[in-house]
């Protein structure tokens, strides 16, 4: 019997050596997503809790399952918050498991926001390849809006990760046209109206119309894939509508933003109409100089993500342009026309939106304008690469693109940096140097790119970072930065609850037996409860002027021995009033310091 012993060639170990070592765009990805991770978490509580308003009710979440799935402002669960609670499903899941601190409430968004550039990148790769990809999720990153909300408690977070899945989810489906795929995307923009309402749909027309032109079935089996995706939207975002409507009114929470106790009140005019028409109070701080236009949206409104919307604009009609001979179930053009459509249908509401509005609303653009920018881009750019004559509209396309990408950057730069001069200089230089590249593509191409896409980020990069160095709370915050210096990085967040140190050290004593240990009008309850640690009942919801509670109600839980102290000095809706003047004649005034205290634990059984 024979042995053969017959040693491994060197040549295969070599070769599987080279197949493992991970690509330069592996390589790159995960360096940038490294550095997104940093830029969304370095110093996180200097913030605080961010926004009190859904951090006092991610901390009532934790403490009792039926404020977590209602999405109560108190653990009790006498009012919501003014949106649906899916956010607050992740914030209270982690404050549950981890305990209240910044750190709980403000990591999730950003995990959420490292998954979104990852998830953008991988969707636009598989259209054009990993580099293209690469550069939607750094331009996605470096977006100044999107930096402040995956820094912060706010739903748009989890909003803009379950509207980019849900691209992804239909640009696999334009891929093989199963109808699963869309199915999943319907699924997900369920879950996001579940998070912020109406805005969630937005995006809809630019996924339906980019399955619709492109989808492999023919256009009989394409319509009926859409009909279902529309149920699995409906399913998606119903489910929890049909629960709230099927628990009687007695055993949960009154619907916070609405004057029937209806969460499609809620959806369709709080969070909805009302917001496009006026209806609801105007707010936010967004500025109206422009009117109903586009340009308010990039000089006031989305100045922190505009600073692209001319590029993505120039780089969505050129790319329509390369495409439009291509087959009808091209990748490419679907993709334009679905992040074409999400930026067009989105921008033009929020250029038009008459009621409350935010200016952190742009961030449901940034996704859009980071995918457009690197499709357009690396169409021109491959366009460009051709025999000189051939390429020269692709290269001066290409060349117009970073003109004005750069141009924008710089006057970003001037209006939102205080002290911009270094930044200034080097994104004028860099769109020098990276113009004069493009423009003669002939040689070391790669080169030229590189310097392009710095010139388009410089500017973007220093506001992000400035916004990262920045504490931000309360419930209007914007991407707008003071200027960044050594010892701001070093300063630390105030918590501040609005009362005085008496009035805290009275409520969060003798809290024996009572469901809330104060009551106070609006959303100012929220700072009263994370100082204290305490149930607060925000009478009339956010704003106060909520039907809930009524002063009979009120007056029956005084009786009941359910509410210790009442909090005044605020103004709210007629219920609200009524409440502090019935306590004004009734109620005990006790000392403590500027807070007006009054103690109602002598009305009980009254």
């Amino acid at each position: 019997m024979t042995t053969l012993d017959v040693a491994p060639s060197s040549q295969p170990v070599a070769e599987l050596g080279r197949r493992r070592r991970p690509r330069p765009d592996q390589v790159a990805m995960g360096l940038l997503l490294a550095a997104t991770t940093t830029l969304y978490t370095v110093l996180l509580p200097r913030s605080g809790w961010g926004n009190p308003f859904y951090a006092g009710a991610a901390q009532a979440g934790a403490s009792n399952w039926s404020a977590w799935f209602f999405g109560a402002s108190d653990a009790p669960g006498s009012i919501t918050v003014d949106k649906p609670p899916a956010a607050l499903w992740v914030t209270g899941l982690s404050v549950r498991l981890f305990g209240l601190s910044s750190w709980s409430l403000l990591v999730p968004q950003a995990l959420m926001g490292v998954l979104a550039v990852a998830v953008l990148a991988a969707t636009v790769r598989r259209v054009l390849g990993p580099w293209p990809g690469l550069v939607a999720g750094l331009l996605l990153a470096l977006t100044p809006v999107a930096t402040l909300m995956f820094r912060y408690d706010n739903p748009d977070a989890l909003l803009t990760l379950l509207l980019v899945l849900a691209g992804w989810a239909v640009t696999r489906a334009v891929e093989d046209g199963r109808t699963r795929w869309l199915l999943l995307a319907g699924a997900l923009l369920g879950l996001a109206f579940l998070t912020k309402s109406l805005q969630a749909f937005l995006v809809l027309p630019g996924l339906g119309l980019a399955y619709l032109v492109a989808g492999p079935p023919r256009l009989r089996r394409r319509l009926g894939q859409l009909v279902l995706a529309g149920v699995a939207v409906v399913v998606g975002a119903g489910w929890w509508v049909a629960a709230v409507a099927l628990v009687p009114r007695a055993d949960r929470p009154w619907v916070g933003g609405t004057t029937d106790d209806d969460p499609l009140s809620l959806a369709l005019g709080y969070n909805g109409l009302g917001r496009l028409d006026g209806q609801e109070a105007t707010g936010g701080g967004v500025s109206r100089h422009h009117g109903s236009s586009v340009w308010r949206l990039i000089a006031a409104g989305g100045d922190q993500a505009g600073w692209l919307i001319p590029v993505a604009a120039l780089a969505l009609v050129v790319g329509l342009v390369v495409v439009g001979r291509a087959a009808r179930t091209d990748r490419t053009r679907a993709a334009l026309l679905l992040w074409g459509g999400w930026l067009g249908v989105t921008g033009l509401v929020l250029s038009t939106m008459r009621g409350i509005e935010h200016s952190y609303y742009a961030v449901q653009l940034a996704p859009a304008l980071a995918a457009l920018t690197a499709i357009g881009g690396t169409l021109l750019w491959r366009r460009a690469g051709r025999p000189a004559r051939a390429a020269l509209p692709a290269r001066a396309a290409l060349v117009a693109g970073v003109v004005v990408g750069v141009a924008t950057a710089v006057q970003e730069i001037r209006t939102h940096l205080l002290h911009p001069s270094a930044v200034l200089v080097l994104a004028l230089v860099l769109g020098v140097v990276g113009v004069t590249a493009v423009a003669g593509l002939a040689r070391r191409r790669r080169w030229a790119a590189g310097v392009a896409v710095a010139a388009l980020c410089v500017g973007p990069l220093a506001w992000s970072v400035a916004t990262a160095a920045t504490p931000h709370s309360g419930t209007n915050v914007t991407a707008t930065p003071p200027p960044v210096t050594a010892a701001g990085w070093r300063a630390s967040a105030r918590e501040e609850s609005g009362i005085s140190q008496a009035a805290l050290r009275l409520i969060g004593t003798g809290d024996a037996g009572y469901a809330w240990a104060a009551a106070t009008t609006g959303h100012h309850g929220a700072d009263i409860q994370l100082a204290t640690g305490l149930p607060v009942m925000d009478i009339g919801g956010f704003a106060g002027t909520d039907p809930s509670p009524t002063m009979q109600q009120f007056v029956a839980d005084v009786t009941a021995h359910r509410v210790h102290w009442y909090v005044g000095g605020v103004s709210g809706g007629e219920d609200a009033v009524r409440i502090r003047m019935w306590v004004q004649a009734h109620a005990v005034l006790v000392p403590a310091g500027s807070t007006v205290l009054y103690d109602l634990s002598g009305l009980a059984g009254s």
